[in-house]
């Protein structure tokens, strides 16, 4: 580091951060600056998961764009360095927020601004001009649907810890459904409010300073992205719970599920079209992932603390996918 960025020499303590269920997340002090780097998880890795240069990519092909993100600082792909390809990008001084007790102080007016900025921001990404800036090779959008569909069901084979019927009729019935075309945009892959970073401004009000945990990101249907950000949101009616969704969602003025949806349409001037589909495929997604954070837990190579319980989410995941497609 004191060798290949100038403005930080050496390091002087590296701490985890923790919350990270995939990548491995760690402050850096160092004389000159506070970093943050970001590394692929231990053991189990599945293939095309954890791409530390694609991550590195779009944070800094974002960096002058409207959406915030880290100072994008130096990418290492030598694996002799610490055992692992991992970036450094610049500390934000803010809080990933998963829960209402975090959000109850600001009061409800605040915390519906903050669903607003959190869909205006969204759609801020999703209307990124991606060859502008460099992303144009960035993913495939031409039948992004379907290759999502047979990747994710792949890694579900690869990951799985038992069998659940329901989830082979979700993928047969994903299949059947799916929308012929689509828009292509830069997408997160993984948007939701505790993969910001808030910060409080001098006169006490919450604010998103940057978007963080581009490791799904790509070129697809934003719809897609809209679905998985509503596949984290817990509405006072909704029955089930999956491990990795806080209860911020539930905060006096938060926006609902539908009102966030509706917030995003208007901010990003489009309409939601076949909004079920797209919520029952981030129920399917979601559920392939906690499969592999749970495959990587039972092998022992889960670095952290509260993962004993996560595959109970699977099924509850997987079950509502299905009440999503019938109506429900």
């Amino acid at each position: 580091m004191a060798a290949n960025v100038p403005d930080a020499g050496a390091p002087t303590e590296v701490s985890l951060i923790s919350g990270g269920r995939s990548n491995l997340t760690y402050v850096i002090e160092t004389e000159g600056r506070r970093l943050v780097l970001r590394r692929p998880p231990l053991g189990h890795v599945l293939p095309t998961a954890h791409d530390m240069g694609r991550e590195w990519r779009v944070i800094a092909a974002l960096a002058d764009t409207p959406v915030p993100v880290p100072d994008p600082v130096a990418f290492c792909a030598d694996e002799d360095v610490i055992g692992a390809p991992f970036y450094l990008m610049g500390h934000v001084e803010g809080s990933a927020i998963r829960s209402a007790d975090e959000l109850a102080p600001f009061g409800p007016e605040e915390a519906r601004r903050l669903a607003v900025r959190l869909a205006e921001i969204l759609a801020a990404i999703h209307a990124v001009d991606y060859q502008a800036v460099g992303l144009a090779d960035f993913g495939r959008p031409d039948g992004y649907l379907a290759r999502q569909l047979r990747r994710w069901n792949q890694q579900w084979e690869r990951s799985t810890t038992r069998e659940l019927p329901a989830y082979d009729r979700l993928v047969k019935r994903l299949t059947e459904r799916l929308p012929a075309h689509s828009a292509a945009t830069l997408v997160h892959g993984d948007y939701r409010l505790d993969n910001t970073l808030v910060g409080v401004t001098p006169d006490g009000t919450p604010e998103i300073r940057a978007v963080v945990d581009w490791e799904m990101s790509t070129l697809g249907d934003p719809m897609a992205d809209l679905g998985v950000s509503l596949t984290y949101w817990r509405d006072p009616a909704q029955p089930g719970s999956v491990a990795v969704a806080g209860d911020a969602t539930l905060t006096p003025g938060f926006l609902d599920s539908r009102e966030f949806a509706a917030a995003y349409a208007e901010a990003a001037g489009t309409d939601l079209g076949d909004l079920d589909f797209y919520l029952a495929f981030g129920n399917f997604k979601l559920a392939v992932i906690i499969e592999g954070i749970h495959a990587r837990y039972q092998q022992g190579k889960t670095v952290g603390e509260g993962f004993e319980n996560i595959g109970a989410s699977v099924p509850t995941l997987v079950e509502r996918a299905h009440r999503v497609l019938e109506g429900h």
